[in-house]
């Protein structure tokens, strides 16, 4: 009878583990949220009315950005999204690369700035417009600006301190003509 007593006890005590075992699977079970259904394909595809472009060139190195025309007698062109501006004076040599929305170069160097003027002879000589279009070039790079418009004057262009220039700007990686825009048919 004693055996039998303590298989009963045996029993209600595992069938009683066995419940609590079941109530804490079954309460886990309710606390873990409800799979969500998946969402339809078109629902994924659909751009936020809302979208805020953070990145104001991204447009541009798609050549999707719109480009100032301006008016065909004005010269330079003014359709680009970066041009660049070589100038020699008697004394310096100066480049500069404007945007088509600002009147103030976004970088320049010159043959004024004290750690360029002092690695030259001369601060005209065609060493000098070298040196200028090799430090132009690695402030673009730096920027992220790799394509701008070069248009120099033809009587200009024919210059051996020019063509060092433009030499040493791509040289450093910097392309001088810009892709055509990119017109999207709707």
């Amino acid at each position: 009878m004693f055996a039998l007593g303590q298989i009963c006890r045996d029993v209600r005590l595992l069938l009683g583990q066995t419940r609590h075992i079941l109530t804490v699977n079954s309460a886990r079970c309710m606390s873990k949220a409800a799979s969500q259904p998946e969402p339809s394909v078109d629902e994924n595809e659909v751009v936020s009315p809302t979208f805020v472009n953070r990145n104001p060139r991204n447009l541009e190195q798609m050549a999707l950005a719109v480009k100032d025309r301006g008016w065909k007698t004005t010269w330079p062109h003014r359709e680009f999204y970066h041009r660049l501006v070589f100038a020699r004076s008697q004394h310096h040599v100066t480049a500069e690369v404007f945007s088509s929305s600002s009147p103030i170069p976004v970088l320049s160097c010159s043959t004024k700035e004290w750690a360029v003027k002092q690695e030259l002879a001369s601060t005209r000589c065609v060493a000098a417009s070298q040196a200028v279009g090799e430090v132009l070039a690695h402030r673009c790079k730096q920027a992220g600006i790799t394509r701008m418009v070069y248009r120099a004057i033809p009587w200009q262009y024919r210059s051996e301190a020019v063509q060092s220039f433009r030499t040493a700007m791509k040289d450093g990686g910097i392309v001088l003509s810009e892709p055509r825009r990119k017109y999207i048919g709707t």
